[in-house]
């Protein structure tokens, strides 16, 4: 008969066989190696994660520790990049060293730099003599600061040579009056004797605009020779219309950067290129103008400047007193056609570019007092050292200290008219000064009774002050008399050129020369 014991000692039992078989298993189970701990730790921490992912994040530094961890120690591992020392399979010597090298294709890479000869080969045969060239062409520039002499000893001339080319050059041109970068096309002749420098054959070159000098020799030795070129002047003539930008039309129009800032300075004295000019207006400029036979141009001082409107002319502006002849002793200056007719009445000029203003004409609060006081004059906002413009032609009655107004400039206009300038930081004119519309007569300031930098602009008519804003002056005719038939005929020459006409090449005359073709330009196709 078997017996089986109770339940709750079977279970007892089971429990605690089971728990000590566990326990025996723990026991003999090996311990994890350290490599394999440090593997375990990277695959779970994750030490090179994707570092364009989670920027910012502590999984994002962690890889960036990792990766300037790795930079560092590759730096510091680096290895040297010194000349591994070996040594010469022969010594060589400064002699061979030189022999080695104009023997090799180096030479002809550097030009020959070495200045050795080649040793000569059974097929070359040496010669008892080498002839010499017969002549030697060369040009040779004169540089900024440069003179004639210097020149001729640089291109091979005798002491000599040197002496008489200066003085028969000098003759013709004054040794100012050579514009650095003229070159000189110089022809050598033979030696007249072994070892001495070569004698002048002849040297030619641009002495002006009209004019070519060359220096020959002849039976009798060297002489200078004028070769006069003839020069057209027809006056350059351009036209166009007004579009969004008057500079940008007139550079379409093919007008020199130079000569529309000539015209613009011409204009803006009596129109307002903001204001008074229009798209659709017409543009008119008159230039000197010069071409040669040789196929030179050469651009002038502006002779015209006009504006037309619907096919009238609004403004018509000519030089006058250029050296044409004209009596008056002015020197070049541009004359409104009006000016010839009857007085008229100017608006003045800006007085400073900022059209800004501060405070206006009249009664006002003063800043600096507290208490409501007459403003006898208009302020410009301007920055600190601005210029300061005469709004019109006048002369300096003051110039210096004024009380309130600091550094002051007071002008006399025609008509009555003055303008007063305060504030200046510092004034450019003197007392007693004749000034021009536009000039400068100082730079804007503080002085005075002043809160900051600006102009205080005031007008003046009998003494009393008046609001400078919308005044005139009245111009009296500059050109009158002897003058006005003059002027009117040379404007009405001016105006019957045809715009272009100038461009066209000059018809050779059966005198012009014609240039012989030098050996050395032939070498050159």
């Amino acid at each position: 008969m078997l017996a089986f014991p109770a339940a709750g000692e079977a279970r007892v039992g089971e429990a605690g066989g089971r728990d000590a078989g566990a326990g025996e298993a723990r026991t003999a189970a090996p311990r994890p190696s350290l490599r394999d701990a440090i593997e375990n730790w990277c695959h779970r921490v994750e030490l090179a994660p994707d570092l364009a992912a989670d920027i910012g994040s502590r999984k994002w530094l962690r890889g960036l520790a990792t990766m300037l961890g790795l930079s560092g120690a590759a730096l510091a591992l680096l290895p040297g990049f010194s000349a591994v020392e070996a040594a010469a399979t022969m010594p060589l010597g400064a002699a061979q060293q030189d022999e080695f090298r104009s023997q090799s294709i180096a030479p002809l890479a550097l030009g020959a730099d070495t200045g050795r000869h080649m040793g000569a080969t059974p097929l070359v045969s040496p010669l008892t003599g080498v002839p010499e060239r017969p002549t030697v062409q060369l040009t040779s520039t004169l540089g900024r600061g440069d003179t004639l002499p210097r020149l001729l000893e640089r291109a091979g001339l005798g002491s000599a040579d040197v002496a008489q080319v200066t003085q028969l050059v000098g003759g013709i041109v004054p040794a100012g009056d050579m514009a650095s970068g003229t070159q000189f096309d110089i022809t050598l002749g033979r030696r007249p004797a072994e070892g001495a420098a070569r004698a002048l054959d002849s040297l030619t070159f641009r002495a002006r605009f009209d004019l070519d000098v060359s220096v020959e020799r002849g039976p009798g030795g060297l002489m200078a020779v004028r070769h006069p070129i003839r020069v057209d002047e027809t006056p350059l003539r351009i036209r166009g219309t007004v579009g969004s930008s008057l500079y940008r039309s007139a550079r379409n129009a093919g007008a020199p950067v130079g000569a529309i800032q000539s015209y613009l300075r011409a204009v803006d004295k009596y129109l307002s290129l903001d204001g008074d000019l229009r798209s659709g207006d017409e543009f008119d400029m008159i230039l000197a103008y010069k071409r040669s036979a040789k196929g030179e141009r050469e651009v002038g001082d502006l002779l015209y400047a006009g504006v037309a409107r619907g096919g009238k002319p609004k403004l018509q502006l000519m030089r006058w007193g250029d050296g044409g002849g004209n009596a008056g002793g002015k020197e070049g200056e541009m004359f409104p056609a009006s000016s010839i007719g009857q007085p008229r009445a100017v608006p003045i000029g800006q007085p400073v570019a900022s059209t800004r203003i501060t405070s206006p004409y009249g009664g006002r609060r003063h800043p600096i007092l507290g208490y409501v006081r007459f403003h006898a004059g208009i302020d410009f906002g301007s920055p600190y050292g601005a210029p300061i413009y005469a709004v019109a032609d006048g002369v300096v009655t003051f110039a210096g200290r004024h009380g309130g107004h600091g550094n002051y400039v007071r002008l006399q206009h025609g008509g009555g008219l003055g303008t007063g300038y305060g504030h200046m930081s510092r004034i450019a004119v003197r007392n007693g000064t004749r000034v021009r519309a536009g000039q400068v007569i100082g730079y804007v300031g503080s002085t005075g009774l002043s809160t900051g930098p600006h102009l205080h602009f005031e007008a003046y008519r009998g003494g009393r002050t008046i609001n400078p804003a919308g005044i005139a002056v009245i111009q009296r005719p500059q050109i009158d008399g002897r003058e006005r038939d003059a002027f009117k005929a040379r404007l009405n020459r001016l105006l019957g050129v045809t715009p272009g006409a100038a461009l066209g090449s000059i018809e050779p005359a059966a005198s012009d020369p014609v240039d012989a073709e030098r050996e050395i330009d032939k070498l050159g196709r």
